[in-house]
């Protein structure tokens, strides 16, 4: 979608979106895949970003894995491995194999254990955080960004969305969840686990195609560059910066402010190191988690919920939260939307916080060039992303003011 920003630059954008395109702009400059030295140089330039603004940041160096191809790709080549096995006549390990692997996809699926990752080749994954306002504070809140970049893949092609929605239009009408992306990485093994149970070489069959194709999936997006990742989530990155700026100007009074991003692309790997980390420290009465992610598509949204096996729903006190402050500043939220894949807000749903996601997407119910070599800074929306920040700021201001969730 072609919009104004695509010809603005920062000297003829408004002062405020001018310099969210700068921001956006430098991190781009970055190749900054998951738990990379580029991932470590972007942690760095966003420390030094956030000190201009003395918000004092630190890296937080954890032991990750950064990707997720490669455990789920080994999940889905079991899959095919068991679908095979059966269509040989080896049904007791066919059926073994696929329950085996079905069971390892989901738990690396977030908010999951992920324990196959844990045996895999580890490297430093580095999240960074900074904290401003009153340090004794008894609440606190947490805003994540991350800034990281996808890979990109066939998988994500634009024109997929873009061709079934245009030429089945009441799809995208009556669509309020996005695509399950997973379901065949999990359903893959079962389904030939079943075949293996019931002997039906037609459920083999069928396990070892959805397993196969998963596999293939997931090799293709490992082989390819990361993208320069301007929506996805320099945005995020901006938005973080330009409130550390407007509590540089005026600090929080009773509420300390957590500024987070993470080493997001590997399944949220980094923002479940984050809570193994600080949780424990984090009571769950006293603190409010926002997630932002993607934030320069036209439309701004607050997720409704979201998970990749399940879809969990976000807290009717912190959707009311954001929806009555949207509303007062006049800024219109694309409604009732959920997702099947995963925000670093999936951690704190889960583990029961008073939470929201803010995201974005097109007229397709899609983000802007998802995971696409497309996602450069001339195709954000600053409009949006300064609706981002103008939303995130009142809500620090009013849980500052009067602790609602």
């Amino acid at each position: 979608m072609t919009t104004a920003e695509d010809t603005a630059t920062p000297e003829t954008l408004p002062p405020a979106e001018a310099q969210l395109r700068r921001d956006v702009e430098e991190l781009s400059a970055i190749h900054r895949p998951s738990a990379s030295p580029g991932e470590r140089e972007a942690a760095e330039w966003l420390t030094g970003r956030l000190a201009e603004h003395r918000a004092e940041a630190r890296i937080e160096v954890e032991d990750g894995h950064g990707t997720y191809w490669w455990p789920l790709g080994l999940t889905s080549a079991g899959g095919a491995l068991a679908g095979l096995a059966t269509l040989r006549g080896h049904r007791l390990i066919g059926a073994a194999l696929g329950a085996a692997a079905a069971a390892a996809a989901v738990d690396e699926l977030p908010p999951r254990r992920r324990l196959l990752r844990r045996v895999l080749q580890r490297r430093p994954a580095h999240n960074v955080v900074a904290e401003v306002g009153p340090p004794d504070a008894e609440r606190t809140i947490v805003l994540v960004a991350h800034h990281d970049t996808a890979h990109p893949g066939l998988l994500f092609h634009p024109a997929i969305p873009e061709t079934l929605f245009r030429a089945f239009p009441q799809v995208l009408e009556r669509s309020n969840t996005s695509p399950g992306l997973m379901w065949p990485v999990v359903g893959g093994p079962a389904v030939a686990a079943a075949g293996a149970v019931t002997g039906s070489r037609a459920l083999a069959k069928l396990g070892t195609f959805l397993s196969a194709g998963s596999a293939l999936a997931f090799a293709d997006i490992g082989m390819r560059e990361a993208v320069p990742g301007a929506n996805d989530n320099a945005t995020g990155v901006a938005v973080l910066l330009a409130i550390a700026a407007s509590l540089a100007e005026r600090p929080t009074e009773s509420t300390r402010v957590m500024l987070v991003s993470t080493s997001e692309e590997a399944l949220c790997e980094g923002m479940q190191l984050f809570c193994e980390r600080h949780l424990g420290d984090l009571s769950a009465d006293r603190t409010f988690f926002l997630s932002l992610d993607t934030l320069g598509s036209p439309h701004l949204l607050v997720l409704r919920g979201e998970g990749m096996f399940g879809v969990k729903e976000y807290p009717g006190e912190s959707l009311a939260l954001l929806d009555g402050i949207a509303e007062e500043l006049g800024i219109w939220l694309f409604p009732d939307l959920r997702l099947r894949n995963a925000t670093d807000g999936v951690f704190p749903l889960n583990a029961g916080y008073q939470c929201a996601s803010l995201a974005s997407c097109t007229d397709l119910k899609q983000p802007s060039n998802y995971h696409w070599p497309t996602d450069v800074p001339e195709n954000v929306d600053f409009g949006t992303v300064a609706d981002a920040v103008r939303l995130t700021e009142a809500v620090v201001r009013r849980l500052d003011r009067d602790w609602v969730v």
